[in-house]
């Protein structure tokens, strides 16, 4: 019966240790035996002790690396999969995963006020996941007809019918029924849109809001879609909820208008809803005068709509609150995670300016003849260090050293380097002496190019470790561009004339004075 072949490697694996250890052994005990030979008998053991000793630093040293890198790789991928979840099943899930994202984020924003109106809405979000009842949101201006249209659906009186535009100046919501749908429906009547001065752009902001917030969405119109109506369908349509347009006031035009309407309509939405989800409605005809009597109210002609609405809610109701669940999910991490970057942008800038008064302080106070641009204007390897760890990102110092020296040589390879300091020479060509200004002209010149190798670093670690499409190259340019702009430049210098120049002068005078004579005795 033969060994299975794992029995096989671990005999073998056991016999090659043996001979390794029987081999270095051996040679531990030739190299005591020649140093007996060499030296008194009382310094063997130290020697040989100091010697393995030195050996095994060395060693460490050379390996630390390598070890530390392979921890890392693997303890990384470790938390990776403990913490990576399992793929959401459906919606829900997916909702409930973004939620939990938004959870760590919130950990980690300093700003209380931004931090408290993140988890308030979180908090809504989160309570969306419980709630019964189908959100639909109706959307118009204010002559459309839309709060005549929610009175007819809920067959009483809800709002203020033929006021003037404006009276809608909050969302109210009223609560209905359909027939064999399982759950409620929840209306909301919007503020009108489209409406003149400040107070109308602030109800239109609220009706945009609950309009985002919304399972299904109705826009009312009364007519063909004007250029200023048509872009607010659009930007409905660009929200990804499902879309019912509704052409109300059928009643005050025939027949072969209302098809002629309805087909332009189609036409124009063509693309963006189905055909079948534009419809045609009469929410308050007029009332025909009756000789002798009292005029006759007709009922509205609600019937298309309803069906309509009924046809979609049976159909797609459930995928339609998951959706919106979900995209509601998405934008609260989506907004976290900008919240996050803002900061982690404030943050690098100030370690961008720290380090860029330090190189120009360095420069200052080393007034060396033919400096190394290059190497003052590559950002030390700290800074990246600090730059990559604010953006959740551990360099070891070789790697930001390699990055640095990079981005130096780019700066020089593109001109920056003399470019910016033409910039600065000719920006400080003020009366000062010849000495402290060649001296001002490095240093701000070399704080400067800092601050420019900088911020290329925080587009570098903002774009996860990617330089993009253009390159290294094509970022330190633009932001030289962006530097070199009349604004950015005069606001470096006036913080540099302060920081460096004044400085520079006050240690020029207090090294021009005589000696003080000594006092008599």
């Amino acid at each position: 019966m033969k060994a299975p072949a794992r029995l096989w490697l671990w005999i073998g694996g056991g016999l090659l240790v043996l001979v390794v250890f029987t081999a270095v052994l051996q040679a531990i005990n030739n190299l005591i035996w020649q140093l007996s030979y060499l030296l008194p008998a009382w310094l063997v053991g130290p020697f040989t002790l100091l010697l393995f000793g030195g050996g095994a630093l060395l060693i460490a040293r050379v390996a630390w690396p390598w070890l530390e890198g392979w921890r890392r790789k693997r303890s990384g991928s470790t938390s990776a999969g403990a913490t990576s979840a399992a793929p959401p099943s459906n919606r829900q899930e997916a909702a409930q995963q973004q939620l939990q994202a938004v959870d760590q984020l919130l950990e980690r924003i300093r700003d209380a006020v931004q931090r408290e109106a993140l988890q308030q809405e979180r908090e809504r979000v989160a309570a969306e996941l419980e709630r019964g009842d189908l959100v639909l949101v109706v959307f118009g201006t204010g002559s459309a007809g839309k709060t005549s249209l929610i009175r007819a659906l809920l067959k009483d009186v809800v709002g203020r019918v033929g006021a003037a535009m404006g009276s809608t100046d909050a969302c109210v919501s009223y609560r209905l029924r359909l027939q064999n749908l399982n759950r409620g429906i929840r209306l909301v009547d919007t503020p009108g849109i489209l409406e003149a001065g400040d107070a109308g752009q602030r109800r239109e902001q609220l009706a945009r809001k609950q309009a985002a917030e919304a399972d299904l969405l109705l826009l009312v119109v009364d007519g063909d879609l004007r250029a200023a109506e048509q872009e607010v369908f659009l930007a409905l349509a660009q929200l990804g909820k499902r879309l019912l347009l509704v052409l109300n006031k059928c009643d005050l035009r025939g027949s072969d208008e209302e098809r002629r309407l309805l087909a332009l309509l189609r036409r124009r939405c063509q693309g963006r809803i189905a055909p079948e989800d534009v419809i045609a409605a009469s929410a308050a005809p007029q009332s025909v005068p009756m000789p002798g009597g009292k005029p006759l109210q007709p009922e509205p002609e609600l019937d298309a709509l309803l069906r309509r609405i009924a046809q979609v809610l049976h159909s797609d109701g459930e995928e339609l609150i998951a959706d919106n669940i979900l995209m509601q999910s998405r934008r609260l991490s989506e907004t976290g995670r900008r919240l996050l970057n803002d900061q982690r942008q404030q943050d690098a800038e100030a370690v961008v300016d720290r380090y860029s008064w330090i190189s120009a302080g360095v420069i200052a106070a080393t007034p060396l003849p033919g400096i190394d641009l290059l190497g003052a204007a590559a950002v030390n390897a700290q800074m990246v260090m600090e730059i990559g760890r604010i953006h959740g990102v551990s360099l070891s110092r070789s790697s930001a050293q390699e990055l640095a020296v990079s981005v130096g040589r780019t700066l020089a390879s593109l001109g920056v380097i003399k470019g910016g300091m033409g910039l600065i020479s000719a920006a400080l060509s003020v009366n000062l002496p010849a000495l402290v200004l060649s001296r001002a002209v490095q240093a701000v010149g070399a704080g400067w190019l800092t601050r420019v190798a900088g911020r290329s670093f925080i587009t570098y670690f903002q774009q996860d470790q990617d330089w993009g499409d253009g390159g290294m190259q094509e970022v330190v340019q633009r932001q030289y561009d962006l530097n070199r702009r009349d604004s950015a430049l005069k606001s470096f210098l006036s913080a540099a004339f302060n920081r460096v120049v004044e400085p520079l002068q006050r240690q020029q005078k207090q090294e021009q004075l005589p000696p003080r004579p000594e006092g008599r005795r």
